[in-house]
């Protein structure tokens, strides 16, 4: 698949926020959990990567069936305060 410069970002935004799930990167932009991490190889730092791939491995909010039902939002609640 190719993207542009501005989906390019919004996809590692996207992958490094702790409570989009995978599947919502998936359903926008049509990559599943192991093309994601191919993608996110091929547009980051090697260094960036390692922290990436540690930091959401086994991150339950990360996977929709493993999240908890009660969690309705992907973003912290003061993320988008109005000013």
């Amino acid at each position: 698949m190719q993207f542009n410069d501005s989906q390019i970002s919004r996809i590692i935004e996207m992958a490094w926020e702790d409570r989009t799930p995978f599947e919502a990167i998936e359903n926008l932009y049509g990559l599943n959990h192991s093309q994601l991490v191919n993608f996110m190889r091929d547009n980051i730092s090697s260094g960036a990567f390692k922290v990436w791939r540690k930091r959401h491995a086994g991150r339950t909010t990360k996977h929709l069936k493993l999240r908890n039902p009660a969690i309705m939002r992907s973003h912290c609640k003061t993320q988008y305060k109005n000013r």
